[in-house]
């Protein structure tokens, strides 16, 4: 014989069909953190294999570590029952209700904006105020006049041209 659960499963035995149609009770005893987080969707009574689903990953992960009391509590509260694992499924998608909430229109692409006139008037005034370069004008000039690097038999460690000196 068959029977339909209140959620449109089917077991074949009036006792198992408890299984599914209990489940909130079996999980509150087991782990009540999870209760309206998961939910039965199936229970194989040859195999004893008790489908579940959760609402997000992370309540599956928690009840495969709650696993063997919920077997425990299944066993015990539902005669016969003889649930042996429990088979953690994908997490259940979300149910669809009415919108409640206008969606908001999509993005529109940024245009570059013209910056302020005073971030303008005052990166100006710091290219004004702004130090001039550290580099000694002398040693400028030499390379620009001398870009070649002194090296060969004339030149010593710092670049001195020994030739030179007499």
């Amino acid at each position: 014989m068959v029977w339909s659960c209140p959620d449109g499963n089917k077991a074949r035995d009036p006792e198992l069909a408890i299984v599914l149609a209990r489940f909130d009770d079996l999980l509150a005893a087991a782990a009540p953190e999870l209760v309206g987080r998961v939910m039965a969707v199936g229970f194989d009574a040859d195999t004893g294999r008790l489908d579940v689903a959760p609402d997000a990953p992370a309540y599956g992960t928690q009840l495969r570590w709650k696993a063997p009391k919920l077997i425990a509590a299944a066993n015990e509260k539902v005669s016969g029952a003889n649930v042996r694992t429990v088979h953690v499924l994908a997490p259940a998608p979300a149910q669809a209700g009415p919108a409640t909430v206008v969606a908001a229109p999509p993005p529109q692409p940024a245009v570059p904006a013209v910056p302020p006139e005073g971030y303008r008037r005052a990166i100006e005034a710091h290219r004004q105020a702004a130090r001039p370069s550290l580099a000694d004008p002398a040693i400028a000039e030499a390379e620009r006049l001398h870009p070649e690097p002194l090296d060969g038999p004339c030149a010593d460690n710092y670049g001195v041209n020994l030739c030179s000196i007499r």
